[in-house]
Parts: structure tokens; C-alpha cells; sequence
């Protein structure tokens, strides 16, 4: 009876040709593919195209499947997969195609990472997750520390100068994101210029508090108050006015 109400359910909303058959449910015992909270908080809503989505979970459920030291896919993988290659419409030239472009997209999202490697002569686009395991796999390539792979020639290594991201700040000095603390993430980043939350991460750590709590009070007084060495403190030309603190890209913090 049930099965008899989901499918008349199916026919009236006009979904039913969604599927060939209709799925009976997951059993009991069925694997699981461990996805961070934070994709669906934060990554998934920012997903318009329904192929980088398909994609992007099925890498997922494909690394989360491999052992060793470069737990990664290669687009030559992804290419021959008929399961996710039957995500795509067209021929087989058109698929490869949109494979490419929803990749370069999940890329381009930070979602997803790539290198080109020179894995014993045969050169791969390779993709990983971007997570903790997925960055320390890069690193170590780049710096050559993984037997018998190595960046394919003329491939750019990740500058050692560029400021990483507020997530893996976040992760690195302080601990474990969760949704809440990821949408304040976002949001400081779209306030504070880059060096100035990489400056209050390390003022926070210096001083033994890890805490988000207090790296933003950190971001809210540099605001208000300035910022010239890196270390929060008064502003001694605060006499000039308040209208100082009102003006320019931070204002909307002090009016608040």
C-alpha cells in the first residue's frame, strides 16, 4: 500500500520520469560515504549547476574509497566512470566536455583540488578533496616527499607566500569547524582585509586564546580603533573625532 501511495505521489508531481525504476529504499547495513557537515551548510547552497554537484559527490564517494598516499582521482577515472559519465547528456564528446567544465568549477569554488602530476612518466589531472588529508597530500607533493610522483612539467606550485584561507586558519590553530562558526567565517572575510584575520589568528595564538570569540573582538578593535603593527591597541589620534571611525570601509561597525 505504501508503495502503491509513493508512486501515484510520483505521477502526480510529475517526477516519476526522473527514475527507471523506482528505488526501494536503502537496506539495513548499506556502506556510508562520510561527507563534512560543512558541504551542506556552506558548499551545497552555492552549487547552481546540478552536474558539479553529481560530480563533486562522487569524487567524494570514490576517494573515500582509496588507501594510500595520494588518495585522489584522475580525469581519466572520472572519463571512463559509465555511472557518473551517465550524469551528462550528449555523446561521448560533449560529455567529456562538461566533465572538464564542472571540474574546472568545483576547482575554481575551492571545493575540490588539482594538480597535474609526472607519476612515473604518465601525466594525470589529478583532483582531491579539499580538506585536511587533500591539502597535506599537495604539500607533500610539492615539496616531493611521495615516492614516484612528482608535479608534470611546467605545472606552477602553490605560492608559499599566498595567505591561507580563514577555514584552514580556523582548523589549524583552533580546532574543528562547525556550521555556526563557519557562517561567522564567511562573513569576517567579506569585513577584513586577508593579512588582517591571518595577523589576529597569530595575536590569538601568541597570547594563548584560541578562540574565534576573541580573534573577532581583535578584527572589531583594529577596526574602530586602527591597525599599524599587527597588534591591537589604541588609536592615539582618536581626538580628531568620531566621524574618523564613521567614514571609510569599516564604518558600519562602530554605527552598530
Amino acid at each position: 500500500e505504501l508503495r502503491t501511495r509513493v508512486e501515484r505521489s510520483l505521477k502526480l508531481s510529475g517526477r516519476n520520469s526522473m527514475f527507471k525504476t523506482l528505488f526501494s529504499g536503502f537496506p539495513a547495513r548499506a556502506e556510508v560515504t562520510p561527507i563534512p557537515n560543512l558541504f551542506f551548510t556552506t558548499v551545497m547552497p552555492q552549487i547552481e549547476d546540478i552536474a558539479e554537484l553529481k560530480t563533486v559527490l562522487y569524487i567524494f564517494w570514490l576517494v573515500s574509497r582509496r588507501r594510500g598516499n595520494l588518495q585522489g582521482v584522475t580525469y581519466d577515472e572520472l572519463l571512463s566512470d559509465s555511472i557518473l559519465m551517465d550524469c551528462f547528456d550528449g555523446e561521448a564528446g560533449s560529455k567529456r566536455e562538461a566533465l572538464r567544465r564542472v571540474l574546472d568549477r568545483a576547482v575554481q569554488h575551492g571545493i575540490i583540488l588539482h594538480l597535474k602530476l609526472d607519476r612515473e612518466g604518465k601525466l594525470d589531472d589529478v583532483y582531491l578533496i579539499n580538506n585536511e588529508v587533500g591539502r597535506k597530500t599537495v604539500e607533500r607533493i610539492q615539496q616531493g616527499k611521495l615516492p614516484r610522483v612528482a608535479l608534470a612539467p611546467g605545472e606552477e606550485r602553490v605560492s608559499k607566500a599566498r595567505l591561507p584561507n580563514i577555514f584552514s586558519l580556523y582548523e589549524q590553530n583552533i580546532g574543528v569547524l562547525t556550521p555556526m562558526i563557519a557562517e561567522e567565517l564567511v562573513e569576517a572575510e567579506k569585513l577584513y582585509p586577508p593579512q588582517w584575520i591571518e595577523d589576529a589568528f597569530r595575536e590569538a595564538v601568541a597570547l594563548n586564546k584560541r578562540s574565534w570569540k576573541y580573534i573577532s573582538r581583535i578584527l572589531e578593535r583594529w577596526a574602530i580603533e586602527g591597525k599599524d603593527d599587527g597588534k591591537p591597541g589604541r588609536d592615539t589620534k582618536k581626538e580628531e573625532g568620531k566621524d574618523k571611525y564613521t567614514r571609510g570601509r569599516y564604518g558600519h561597525i562602530v554605527k552598530r
